[in-house]
């Protein structure tokens, strides 16, 4: 889920055309034309949903303006604010100390602020709940301590509420805004906090007229992104009994069989979704992140040391956001994995585990390569129509994964049973369904949430190769696509690797599409670990929980190597 906030590295020889030749011109057509092929099978979900809602009747739109976005509006409304707010204000707050200050445990915090993002949504709400249940450790405590013997005696706060919600959300969503903030903090906060207090600038003005406004486009960012996972997340919402407008969709399409209803108040989400990216591009209008290596704070810049009290909340605040929002979930996991490690692995979950493996290689191997000819396609082509097409193509991350899956289906479902009926007719046989319902779809529906990460790596890492090296390659006489496979694709082998590794990983930890398009029987890991919450056998899913955990990390290493490549 990395997010690169920083000025995109600009070609020299910005208007000279590298493909002169016919035959590297008849090379990047056929470039091109994949990349509409591409981005017209990304953008399919929508123009199908779009189709779909138009030809729904009247009843099915009542019913959701009547009792529907009434219920479920205010609920996702409330959980929006309150879940940018918390999330804002942790990891601004992480960001500043770690930035600025230095105190016990310092360059600990730095990195392990960045370890909630492990957690995938739905394991906090199991986590989180178990902990502050009855039984768990906090509420036994409480009852210890003031002699209580029943719940009735004493007040405690319901997790399972909006409220709840967005402090479980926010925990696990607010390095999204760590992260960008402590970006432009590393390349920019420094210059600018020492002209402050050499003109004799005390700690409050330099945070509340400096360093606040120059990272609020960051803030904003960041509480955008964190946003998206929110409006996508499903597993937490239906564990904690909140009935946000995403689940809303789900509830509408599988439990009241109205696939034109939830198509309905799938589009009206979808504004919703493209609302918030349209207010994030609006705030950081004009303003960009640029790396200076000689204006990083690690190259000259010395934090101001935080001793006694002071060095005390510094720790306390920057691990408090840690120890809630990663601690938590890993602690009760742990201890479930532990009490259930006597009983060996389950079958089920090892079946689990290879499929999820299986899917979520395929997922990123097929995301990567499209990725690759469409980053080259920008490349070759330098036309501002191409650009928009790979932009189009990555729309899909915005997109909750409950409408992916609706987007999906219906024209799956279409083609099966246009297909189905021609054979009948021709041939008297029946096919069936040769595509919904099986494996494809779900690696689809991956394709097309996570093509954003595979494209972002690949046009990224394709800006930093300089195009004299296509110029030297077109002046031996090679194609455009002998040039992408001999010189490009072996400088590109690490960042195509990177984005594999995210995307496989995104694709291991997705719910929302996986529960309404996995194969009848089949389980990938976060279904398997869903399966059992919803029939509250919580303790069950301990080991599959760690593993999930386990590989949630690994992006956070690469996400920190990248924001970050000097120590600081």
């Amino acid at each position: 889920m990395s997010v690169n906030i920083q000025k995109s590295f600009q070609y020299p020889f910005k208007n000279r055309r590298i493909n002169h030749s016919p035959v590297f011109a008849r090379g990047q057509k056929r470039f091109v034309i994949f990349t509409f092929a591409v981005s017209l099978i990304i953008i399919l979900p929508i123009l199908s949903l779009i189709v779909l809602a138009l030809g729904g009747d009247g009843e099915s739109f009542a019913h959701i303006v009547k009792n529907v976005l009434p219920r479920a509006g205010p609920t996702t409304i409330i959980l929006l604010v309150e879940t940018g707010a918390l999330a804002a204000l942790a990891g601004f707050i992480g960001a500043w100390l770690v930035s600025f200050y230095e105190f016990p445990g310092r360059r600990v915090f730095s990195w392990a602020l960045m370890l909630p993002m492990a957690v995938p949504t739905y394991l906090a709400a199991y986590g989180f709940v178990e902990f502050f249940s009855f039984t768990g450790p906090v509420q036994t405590l409480i009852r210890q301590l003031g002699g209580y013997t029943s719940m009735r005696e004493y007040w405690f706060f319901d997790i399972r509420s909006p409220t709840g919600a967005a402090i479980v959300l926010s925990l696990v969503l607010y390095p999204y805004v760590y992260m960008a903030v402590r970006t432009v903090f590393h390349f920019q906060g420094a210059r600018m906090v020492e002209s402050a207090r050499s003109t004799g600038a005390g700690r409050a003005r330099v945070l509340f007229r400096i360093l606040m406004p120059m990272a609020r486009p960051a803030i904003v960012l960041g509480v955008t992104l964190a946003l998206m996972e929110a409006i996508n997340d499903i597993g937490a919402m239906e564990y904690l009994g909140v009935e946000t407008l995403t689940f809303s969709v789900f509830s509408i399409w599988l439990n009241q069989d109205d696939m034109a209803g939830a198509a309905q108040l799938a589009l009206f989400l979808l504004i919703v979704v493209f609302v918030l990216i349209r207010l994030e591009r609006w705030a950081r209008q004009n303003r960009q992140f640029y790396d200076s290596s000689t204006n990083s704070l690690s190259s000259r810049y010395r934090r101001e040391q935080l001793d006694g009290w002071q060095g005390l909340l510094a720790t306390t605040f920057t691990a408090l956001p840690v120890l809630l929002g990663f601690g938590i979930p890993f602690y009760i996991m742990a201890g479930y994995a532990w009490d259930y490690l006597d009983q060996g692995f389950d079958p089920d979950l090892l079946n689990a585990l290879f499929t999820s493996f299986a899917f979520a290689s395929i997922a990123g191997l097929v995301t990567v390569l499209l990725a690759l000819v469409m980053a080259y396609s920008v490349r070759v082509s330098r036309s501002p129509g191409v650009a928009l097409l790979v932009r189009l193509a990555s729309i899909g991350y915005a997109i909750p994964g409950t409408i992916v899956a609706l987007g999906i289906f219906l024209p799956l479902a279409m083609f099966d049973n246009f297909f189905d009926g021609l054979m009948r007719q021709g041939f008297g046989i029946s096919t069936g369904l040769l595509i919904t319902g099986s494996g494809a779809t779900m690696i689809l529906a991956y394709v097309v949430r996570f093509m954003a990460m595979g494209e972002g790596s690949l046009e990224n890492g394709m800006q930093k190769i300089s195009p004299r090296i296509d110029m030297a390659s077109r002046s031996l006489g090679k194609t455009s696509s002998q040039t992408l496979r001999l010189v490009l694709l072996p400088i590109l082998k690490p960042v195509m690797a990177t984005a594999f590794l995210l995307v496989f990983i995104d694709s291991l930890k997705e719910l929302s599409a996986t529960i309404t398009l996995r194969p009848f029987g089949i389980n990938t890991l976060s279904t398997y670990i869903y399966d059992y919450a919803s029939r509250s056998r919580v303790e069950e899913i301990g080991l599959a929980s760690l593993i999930v955990m386990a590989a949630g990390i690994i992006p956070v290493i690469l996400i920190m190597r990248t924001m970050l490549d000097r120590r600081g």
